[in-house]
């Protein structure tokens, strides 16, 4: 019986050794993320496999600008249309989160409650899926996220590495390839039409959303902004 049980516990040590390893390598690459900014995300690597079987060329759009490069206003835009209360939460927003699930169990709607936190932790370190693990895994995360990196900081992260069209990363990339200028002179409508098209990158397009473009300067001005 002995026998039989010693490869079952080394598959289950290797497992334990592996999830442990996986973490610890994260909390570090978070760490890390306070001072270094990311060369590429999980996120990016996904979508350049997935080019290898669809046809056009894959093109990737991405510069990474401190905080003080982008302006204010799409900032506040971002902050508004994604998650309104960003800086009070850590890192999850329970009241989306019961909204979320009553409107599913009275209407049947599916409702993102995802926050700015948790959108950071899938595209830097997971991927678009929406599977139970991934899912697990990044809750996990996130307060790994929120104890070792400041707000600004996320914020910063966040707006630098999300999609905003295929192969668009960033907020000096979509500012660049949509206006043909850098993202600290975007305008209040530029800046309004770029965060309509977070919610879905691969299929929208700034400047068609007009209604969900006034619905996040209602918000705006409700938080002083």
């Amino acid at each position: 019986m002995a026998r039989a049980r010693n490869p079952l516990r080394r598959i289950l040590k290797l497992l334990l050794a592996l999830v442990v390893g996986f973490y610890a390598l994260v909390a570090l690459s978070i760490l890390m993320l306070r001072w270094v900014s990311p060369v590429t995300t999980a996120v990016q690597l996904e979508r350049h496999v997935q080019s290898w079987s669809q046809p056009g060329l894959y093109h990737k759009e991405y510069t990474f600008v401190p905080m003080s490069q982008i302006a204010p206003v799409l900032q506040h835009a971002v902050v508004a249309a994604e998650d309104a209360r960003f800086f009070q939460h850590n890192g999850f927003d329970w009241v989306e989160v019961e909204i979320a699930v009553n409107e599913r169990k009275e209407k049947g709607r599916r409702r993102g409650a995802s926050t700015i936190t948790q959108q950071l932790v899938k595209n830097l370190f997971l991927t678009t899926s929406s599977t139970w693990v991934r899912k697990g895994v990044e809750t996990t995360l996130v307060p790994v996220t929120e104890f070792l990196l400041p707000k600004s900081r996320i914020l910063e992260l966040y707006l630098n590495v999300i999609e905003w069209g295929p192969g668009i990363y960033g907020a000096e990339a979509a500012a660049r390839h949509y206006y043909r200028i850098p993202a600290r002179r975007l305008s209040r409508q530029q800046a309004l039409d770029l965060a309509t098209v977070i919610p879905s990158p691969l299929r929208r397009k700034p400047g068609r959303w007009a209604e969900y473009a006034e619905i996040i300067a209602g918000r705006m001005a409700q938080m002083g902004w």
